[in-house]
């Protein structure tokens, strides 16, 4: 979990357009980000075993 600090640093506009974090909105991690769903990997996963994203299901073969 992120500190609300550090939160709130990254919602700040940045010097430069490369430096932008991107944080998951459920859980504020910043690494393995996914930016179409602008989740983290893990909370990818848990929505996704739940049915809550829509067009997503799990892969068997």
């Amino acid at each position: 979990m992120a500190t609300t600090a550090q939160i709130a640093k990254s919602n700040k506009k940045p010097k430069y357009s490369t430096r932008r974090v991107r944080r998951c909105w459920r859980c504020g991690k910043q690494r393995s980000f996914m930016r179409k769903f602008e989740l983290c990997r893990i909370c990818f996963r848990e929505l996704a075993d739940k049915g809550e994203i829509p067009g997503i299901k799990k892969s068997s073969w």
